[in-house]
């Protein structure tokens, strides 16, 4: 009997991210694959979710079914763990990918779409050093045709780290994975120099050590994440090339304060024995596992009304922004999709005026049959008055967004929850509620595109 893959995600599983993985996997197995219509369809059993997705449309002699189910990493975590096995996965099992996935090339952002990212390439070695990893690129704006040097610089210590690229076309004559210690601290030096008033993220060597340079302190902890990514992978890539002395980081701007036993890069630092300049790290306090399942979050109330409409109603998203998910960009009629902006004036935001932000919705969906666009606001059953709350105030999403680019479409926005183990939804401005036993409910006013969705899928599920 043929395994089954198991797609386990923080993420909201994507069509295109899963066929590519699928063609991955049949790729390195050398065996032939079938890509038909793919749909992602919620199990139900007796009318009830059972927070387990399967995957229809792809085929592979070595595959039996393909299963998505959402988890939460206890840590720096990456987007999917990928499992090839009978069995529903345990965190014992040890998965056959762990797989990156970002929309974000060096075009829009030189950290995040590399530096951002890798921390959790290192992070993961502590639970399953075997597991092969991946970068993918999953772009929906055109790629920056000359990268920059970060972004080659970034590649190229994944690269030297064993992390394969999947998705983006790289210059082989450029992106080689580093040879040297000394290849890595040249190629470093001569780089772009940072701005005036930033720490250069720098390599100096002697005989029994190398010191880096870079800032680590940033909204008064532990917390600068391109950084963090940054010095992890380098200080990693240091190691495997096999340098076993010192490695220090300078200029960090921490305090030992700062320095908590549960952060991921003291986690890391225990792991490669990094040191920071004048402070002691202690030992870190790891997770045993690296991830658990999913059933406390708020996303799996959007995920699930996001993915039911797609696959059972004449509707999709046009922007998400699932709790602890990516975001996503905002999908025009006509039109490639647009980044979104982060305030109405960025001038005034920076002179003090806080109400220049541009406050989004978790999920914006349209209803193509009845010309409607839904925003949604996403929420655990207990906070549902502030879910309510928040509803007032898209309004400059609409205007800028919504409006501008859906001018003959109608503006509706609800609330979606998950949690609890109430069967009814008193307030109107509920749409709809996933409850902690899988039920499906409806609200009282819920827009015509969820009831036309959950109604399909009861339906599917009687057949």
């Amino acid at each position: 009997m043929n395994k089954n893959l198991w797609f386990l995600t923080e993420e909201r599983p994507k069509k295109e991210v899963i066929a590519t993985i699928f063609q991955k996997f049949a790729k390195d197995n050398k065996v032939a694959v079938i890509i038909d219509t793919i749909r992602i369809l919620p199990i139900l059993n007796k009318g009830k979710f059972t927070f387990t997705y399967e995957i229809i449309g792809l085929r592979c002699n070595l595959v039996d079914k393909i299963f998505v189910k959402t988890v939460s990493g206890n840590s720096s975590f990456t987007d999917f763990l990928i499992f090839y096995q009978k069995d529903e996965p345990t965190a014992k099992d040890t998965p056959i990918y762990a797989i990156e996935e970002t929309k974000t090339d060096d075009k829009e952002s030189r950290n995040t779409g590399v530096y951002q990212r890798c921390s959790k390439f290192v992070f993961i070695e502590n639970y399953y050093p075997t597991t092969r990893k991946i970068m993918l690129y999953n772009l929906q704006i055109e790629q920056k045709e000359k990268p920059t040097e970060t972004y080659i610089f970034g590649t190229r210590l994944l690269l030297t780290l064993g992390v394969e690229i999947l998705g983006k076309k790289l210059d082989e004559n450029i992106f080689v994975p580093f040879k040297t210690i000394e290849e890595i601290i040249d190629f470093k030096a001569n780089m772009r120099k940072a701005p005036k008033g930033n720490v250069p993220i720098l390599l100096t060597k002697s005989e029994d050590k190398i010191n880096i340079s870079g800032r680590l302190f940033k909204s008064g902890g532990l917390s600068h994440d391109p950084n963090i990514g940054a010095l992890s992978i380098i200080s990693a890539v240091l190691r495997k090339l096999g340098w076993r002395e010192e490695i220090e980081i300078t200029q960090h701007g921490l305090s030992q304060n700062h320095i908590g036993k549960t952060n991921k890069f003291i986690q890391i630092a225990n792991k490669l024995d990094i040191s920071l300049h004048s402070l002691s790290i202690p030992k870190a306090e790891m997770n045993e596992n690296y991830w658990k399942y999913d059933l406390d979050g708020e996303k799996l109330g959007t995920i699930f009304i996001h993915l039911v409409v797609e696959n059972f109603a004449n509707g999709y998203s046009i922007f998400e922004n699932h709790a602890g998910c990516e975001k996503g960009y905002f999908i025009p009629l006509k039109g490639d999709p647009i980044p979104l902006a982060k305030y109405t004036d960025r001038e005034k935001y920076k002179a003090g005026d806080k109400s220049q932000i541009i406050n989004i919705p978790d999920l914006v969906l349209l209803d193509l049959s009845n010309k409607i666009i839904i925003d949604i606001e996403g929420k655990k059953y207990q906070f549902r008055a502030n879910g309510i709350k928040e509803l007032a105030g898209y309004d400059a999403f609409d205007k800028i967004y919504n409006t501008a680019h859906y001018p003959k479409y109608k503006i509706v926005r609800t609330v979606v929850l998950y949690g609890s183990q109430e069967e009814s939804i008193v307030e109107i401005e509920v749409g709809f509620l996933l409850n902690e036993n899988g039920k499906l409910i409806l609200g009282m006013k819920a827009p015509k595109l969820f009831q036309e969705a959950i109604k399909n899928l009861l339906d599917f599920w009687k057949k």
